[in-house]
C-alpha cells in the first residue's frame, strides 16, 4: 500500500508541475509574440530555449546535490515537461553524447526531428483529405 501512496503523490506533483508549466508556457509565449509583432515564432522559440536553460539547472543540481524523486520529478518531467518537451529532448540528446552514445544521439536528434516533421505533416493531411 505504502508503493502505490507513493505512486500517487508522484502523479499528482507531475500532474500540479504540468499545468503550472503548461499555463506559463502559453502566458509567456503570447506575451512575447505579441510583442515581437512578426510571423517567426518568438514566443516559442524563448520557451525551448528558456525550458532546455531551467532542465540544465535542474539536472545540474541533482547531479550535485540529489534531488529527490519527487523534487526532480515535478520539475523535470512535470513543470519543464509542461512549458516545453524540447527541454527533455535537449537533455536526453546531451545524455546520449556524454554517456558516450554519439552515434545514438544523431539518430535520435535526427530521428525525432524528421519523424517528428513528417508526422505532423502526415496527421494535417490525414485530416485535410478526410472533405
Amino acid at each position: 500500500m505504502k508503493y502505490k501512496k507513493r505512486r500517487m503523490r508522484i502523479v499528482l506533483l507531475i500532474g500540479l508541475g504540468s499545468f503550472i508549466g503548461g499555463v506559463s508556457r502559453y502566458l509567456l509565449s503570447q506575451l512575447i509574440q505579441n510583442k515581437a509583432l512578426s510571423a517567426f515564432p518568438y514566443g516559442t522559440l524563448t520557451v525551448n530555449i528558456i525550458g532546455c536553460f531551467l532542465i540544465g539547472i535542474v539536472f545540474g543540481l541533482n547531479e550535485r546535490s540529489g534531488l529527490s524523486d519527487e523534487w526532480r520529478l515535478f520539475l523535470a518531467t512535470g513543470l519543464l515537461g509542461g512549458f516545453t518537451t524540447f527541454s527533455a529532448f535537449s537533455y536526453e540528446s546531451i545524455s546520449l553524447i556524454r554517456d558516450g552514445h554519439s552515434g545514438f544521439a544523431l539518430i535520435y536528434i535526427g530521428g525525432s526531428i524528421m519523424l517528428g516533421l513528417l508526422a505532423t505533416y502526415g496527421g494535417m493531411l490525414a485530416i485535410s483529405s478526410q472533405h
